[in-house]
């Protein structure tokens, strides 16, 4: 993976373009139903909200495969539909590269042509166990975004049912916030997120179920929902992947202390150990990163692609 080309960035001759921590996004001419959009995974990756300087080479390929697989597993369910229409770089028009530094042949395997959607302000958590920013908020009031739990839980605990906990989306480089249900419909509006939880939680069960015939625990993830332009709920941006998930092994886990994983917690914890050291204070611009820590990161995902959806 490590010798194929890493797309940091993406330059097009398309309007509109607006960079995520790991996408750009540009606008496409309508079809006969309405706005689209471009959006290229890049081989940009971020942590505590800072985008590192240096590429894991090959993953907004991996994204982009395993995003895909996921949507397409929700929209047969029935569960929702998504922004998703092709994954085909084909369909991008030939005008887009005139001029261009990004070829077709750099995007092959990690576009997606979307259905442009208002995004709903509010990121749709859902927890079926106990770490991270949970785990923290539990210890010190028994709660998480307002939800009680039982007393006595442990790190990583599997809770007896699977919890909706929103977060403010934020711009880049400021942290999301955890909030409150009742905060986060006051941003939304109450009906809108009444109906965003119940769709979470039903992809989170289907999808958990999925992972877990194959050996991933899904410990929590993160989706984002938009408005289309006749009104429906859209599922947008990507779902399920190492990006906006944790996935653990189901062989190895053991309650009581953090987990192997085949997410980002192999760079959090190298950060983490940065920060220990006084190198890295958690703020832009990240820190350069050993080549050993891009290839075991790029071998994570592989693997939780290679498990889920092959």
């Amino acid at each position: 993976m490590q010798s194929e080309k890493a797309i940091l960035e993406t330059d097009l001759n398309l309007p509109g373009r607006r960079a995520g921590k790991v996408r750009d996004i540009y606008d496409l001419p309508p079809d006969e139903q309405g706005l689209r959009l471009l959006i290229v995974a890049t081989d940009r990756i971020s942590a505590f909200d800072v985008v590192m300087p240096t590429p894991i080479g090959g993953k907004g390929r991996l994204l982009t495969e395993l995003s895909t697989f996921w949507l397409r597993f929700i929209a047969s369910r029935g569960i929702t539909r998504t922004h998703l229409l092709s994954v085909d770089a084909g369909e991008i028009p030939e005008s887009a590269f005139r001029g261009a530094r990004t070829s077709r042949e750099d995007l092959a395997g990690r576009i997606m042509i979307a259905r442009k959607a208002r995004v709903v302000p509010v990121e749709c958590v859902v927890r079926g166990y106990l770490e991270g920013s949970g785990w923290k908020e539990y210890q010190q009031t028994g709660s998480v975004c307002g939800v009680k739990l039982p007393p006595g839980l442990r790190q990583c605990d599997r809770l007896a049912e699977p919890i909706f906990t929103p977060a403010t989306k934020e711009e880049m480089g400021k942290h999301d916030e955890n909030v409150t249900f009742e905060r986060a419909s006051a941003i939304a509006g109450a009906d809108v997120l009444r109906e965003l939880r119940e769709r979470s939680l039903a992809i989170y069960r289907a999808a958990s179920e999925h992972a877990l015939a194959r050996g991933i625990i899904i410990a929590d993830t993160k989706f984002e929902f938009g408005m289309g332009e006749s009104g429906e709920i859209l599922l947008v941006d990507e779902a399920l992947t190492p990006d906006s998930s944790r996935f653990w092994p189901a062989e190895t886990y053991r309650p009581g202390a953090a987990q192997q994983s085949f997410d980002k917690q192999y760079l959090r914890e190298y950060l983490e150990e940065l920060v220990r050291e006084h190198r890295w204070d958690k703020q832009s611009p990240g820190p350069l990163l050993p080549p050993e820590i891009v290839v075991r990161t790029a071998d994570k995902y592989r693997s939780a692609l290679e498990r889920l959806a092959h």
